[in-house]
């Protein structure tokens, strides 16, 4: 039987890091092994599923370029093959009828919390025989005795023993099936070979392989994947920063650079850090996905994504770069092109908003300077440098990088000055600060106007600090 994977979130909220890595497990798994990857949303929570969250979802795995085989599948549409399930079920013995009122089992709780008692329900109506015709949930009839051994991929074998796991809901008293009822038909209905999911479903493994033999149904071969954390250590939340991938898109993250940080989260080749899409599947072995949690390091995460910032075709990266120029008030189809603009600020970003953020002062004049640069650059000894500049400027007939580059070079060579006190103080004129690509490139792209306003705007500068000193 060929591989068959899936991805299976609950529409309750954003697309966040841990269902992405799961997914992406998931469909290399798939591809590796020539197989197909199924998209399935587990809507059942009917409070609260929301179209926003499965937006976010869909939105996510194209961005990701996650692409499905088959679905998306959503339970709410299924619930017709659920009820038939459940009622095999009922008629075989395997599940039965409970009308505990919620005081009962409330109070039932309470009791075994004193006692330090695994909270469990405690079989009452299993021999009641509860009529159909008034409010009632619907159990499975766990088996009494024995044990199930989960057979994990990445864990090894997991015993649990079925006296410690109760007789599950099936059916809510408002006739909504459950997750584990569901997933366990889908699982079943869909030809689900592998199951690849977060380890916080473990527990819930035994109780779906009960329900599958008494559906005379195999297990699939389950692979649960250790939890993601913090960079503090701590469990993965908001309060660490982005955790739902279209923040990464916002915040000017790539989608290769996430999709490569995910897959070495709890898995590695050797010493490799960097893979293409074809190495990933090539190389990706679920058994070999470490057991213990992985830690979120954002730092690695923007060192890849500059790799593949700097490694990326300029016009796509142009492409990607323009929603973030808008973002800051810039059009970017005014000059400089924007295309030339990524060429000079490639090597320089770690993210596309820190690339707009740092190319702002290409179309428009900047607010202020840097206070550092000011104090080391625009000093009284720059008035002269900057003065021939301008004025060499404003005379040359032909604005190419190489005469600008001639120009500075020429300067120093003029006052007798090293090429740093020539092309600093000019680059903090025109940028505003003392970082920018080579002077020729900068001059060329912010263009003989603004260079030559902001140049007598740091003259003015250097004449009114030098008489207030």
């Amino acid at each position: 039987m060929s591989v068959r994977t899936r991805f299976a979130p609950s529409p309750t909220g954003y697309l966040h890091v841990g269902g992405a890595r799961t997914a992406l497990f998931s469909w290399l798994h798939a591809r590796k092994h020539g197989g197909k990857f199924i998209l399935r949303i587990e809507d059942t929570d009917l409070e609260r599923s929301t179209a926003e969250s499965i937006n976010a979802i869909l939105e996510g795995m194209t961005w990701l370029g996650l692409e499905y085989d088959e679905g998306p599948f959503y339970q709410t549409h299924r619930f017709d093959r659920y009820n038939e399930v459940i009622q095999e079920l009922l008629d075989k013995d395997l599940a039965y009828r409970c009308n505990c009122s919620k005081e009962r089992l409330d109070s039932l709780r309470e009791a075994q919390m004193q006692h330090k008692e695994k909270p469990r329900y405690d079989g009452h109506c299993r021999e009641k025989h509860i009529k159909p015709d008034g409010p009632h949930v619907v159990r499975f009839r766990n088996p009494l005795h024995g044990a199930v051994v989960v057979d994990d991929v990445i864990r090894g074998k997991v015993l649990f023993q079925n006296e410690e796991l109760d007789d599950l809901v099936l059916r809510r008293t408002d006739g909504a099936p459950t997750y584990n009822l569901s997933v366990v038909v889908d699982d079943s209905d869909m030809g689900i070979t592998d199951v690849i999911r977060g380890d916080d479903h473990l527990n819930n493994t035994p109780r779906q392989i009960n329900i599958l033999r008494a559906l005379s149904k195999e297990p699939p071969q389950y692979a649960h994947v250790p939890m993601i954390l913090g960079d503090d250590g701590s469990r993965l939340s908001k309060r660490h920063g982005a955790v739902s991938i279209m923040d990464y898109r916002k915040q000017g993250v790539l989608p290769e650079a996430l999709l490569n940080y995910l897959v070495r989260l709890g898995w590695s080749h050797g010493d490799q850090e960097v893979f293409t899409l074809d190495e990933m599947i090539e190389l990706f072995d679920i058994s070999k996905v470490n057991k213990a949690a992985s830690a979120f390091n954002t730092e690695k995460l923007l060192w890849l994504n500059q790799h593949y910032i700097k490694k990326d075709d300029p016009a796509r990266i142009a492409r990607l770069l323009s929603p973030h120029m808008g973002d800051i008030g810039i059009d970017p189809a005014s000059y400089p092109p924007l295309i030339d603009v990524v060429r000079a600020q490639q090597e320089r970003a770690r993210t596309l908003v820190e690339m707009a953020e740092i190319s702002a002062f290409f179309y428009r004049d900047f607010d202020a300077y840097d206070e550092n640069a000011v104090r080391k650059h625009l000093r009284s000894a720059a008035r002269a440098p900057l003065e021939k500049m301008r004025d060499a400027l404003a005379a040359l007939d032909e604005w190419k990088a190489e005469r600008l580059h001639k120009i500075v070079v020429d300067i120093a060579g003029n006052l007798d000055l090293n090429l740093s006190k020539v092309a600093q103080p000019l680059r903090v004129a025109v940028v505003g600060r003392a970082a920018s690509p080579g002077i020729d490139v900068t001059l060329y792209l912010v263009g003989r106007e603004a260079c030559l306003r902001r140049i007598n705007r740091a003259l003015n500068y250097i004449v009114q600090r030098t008489a207030e000193n």
